[in-house]
């Protein structure tokens, strides 16, 4: 049975502020999908309306088909998890899942059957006699995870389940999960304002910002080809030059060339290079112009801020390609632009992405 989700037309306010405003999304039947944005750009909103914890002003939702608008949360067959896993900390980690089995009458056995089955999937069959102090926060999530899959759930939701976690928690949290859902194939939605947690779980991206829908897609496509400023300012780092285009090229304000872009129009021009983007040899002429200002390496990659007289740039590369290349602080070094992107704002059009050429060295 398919359990598509269909979210057409909602809207929501409080006290006369909008959070969502019409929005329209498809989450596809047994999909990974992440709703990403800053904090107030409506994702748990949304999040809690599919649950049926909150009702939409306008617009309608539904699951597999059916609509479900108006349905009582636990006639909707979804499962939630919160960020602060909501355990019941008078019971243990047993009785913690099999709690929505007992409130449905589930007979003894299968309630038996069920949790030990759910301990196992979670990894945690030897504390099952452990209450919520006693265990991690990476061990309660878990627990609050099975909890949320005892009732069967047609979906699952999830409110940044990893938020209250430290970094290396959430990492092996968010493989686990992943690998979690390739063995069960449950349509989930997940909220994070975290990128990194939604490039490495998630099959789709959906960007979120002042309620509305400001892209969505597959990770790669979304960083590769961010569909306005918000979008790229919000993914990722990367280094922001004012310029103009003219006659095909683009030039910074500040007087230097970055790259061809046969399409754009003349004009005023916002111009993004990721770090990654920014390639670095030492000088070759013996001139004066971008030098070095400091090379820092953070494991396997290192970071390097590189100026001229009027602009700073970061750029960065693995270490082994920083050793291999001869670049030390303090040195004279050309830059080519490998790849980037070019918002026009010529006569205030609508953006329109332009991907930079790497061809000129400046």
């Amino acid at each position: 049975m398919s359990t598509e989700i269909t979210i057409s037309n909602v809207s929501r306010g409080f006290n006369g502020h909008t959070v969502l405003d019409n929005v329209n999304l498809t989450v596809r039947d047994g999909e990974l999908l992440a709703l990403l944005g800053p904090s107030g750009s409506g994702k748990t909103t949304l999040l809690r309306l599919i649950a049926g914890l909150d009702q939409p002003d306008s617009g309608s939702i539904a699951i597999g088909g059916t609509e479900a608008t108006q349905a009582h949360p636990a006639a909707r067959g979804v499962g939630f998890v919160f960020q602060h896993y909501a355990l019941f900390r008078h019971m243990n980690v047993f009785e913690n899942i099999a709690f929505p089995l007992r409130i449905r009458k589930t007979p003894k056995a299968e309630v038996n059957v069920k949790v030990t089955e759910l301990l196992k999937l979670i990894q945690l069959e030897t504390l099952a006699g452990r209450y919520p102090a006693q265990l991690s926060g990476g061990q309660r999530q878990r627990v609050a995870l099975a909890r949320a899959l005892a009732s069967q759930p047609r979906v699952l939701l999830l409110d940044e389940p990893f938020g209250a976690l430290d970094a290396v928690v959430r990492r092996d949290l968010r493989r686990w999960l992943r690998q979690l859902h390739e063995e069960m194939h449950i349509t989930t939605i997940f909220v994070t304002h975290d990128q990194e947690e939604a490039f490495d779980l998630a099959d789709r991206i959906v960007i979120m910002n002042g309620g509305k829908i400001c892209q969505q897609g597959a990770p790669i496509d979304i960083y590769q080809h961010p569909a306005d400023v918000f979008v790229h300012e919000f993914l990722g780092e990367s280094n922001h030059i004012t310029g103009h285009a003219a006659g095909g090229i683009i030039f910074a304000d500040a007087g230097f060339p970055v790259a061809e872009a046969a399409n754009a129009p003349d004009g005023p021009a916002e111009i993004y290079v990721r770090p990654h983007h920014v390639l670095l040899r030492p000088r070759s002429n013996g001139g004066t112009g971008w030098v070095i200002n400091r090379i820092s390496a953070t494991g396997a990659h290192a970071r390097i801020s590189v100026a001229n007289a009027s602009t700073t740039l970061e750029a960065s590369m693995t270490v082994d390609a920083l050793l291999a290349s001869g670049l030390t602080d303090h040195m004279p070094v050309d830059i080519t632009f490998a790849g980037g992107t070019v918002f026009p704002t010529a006569d205030s059009q609508p953006l329109k992405l332009q991907v930079l050429k790497p061809r000129l060295a400046v």
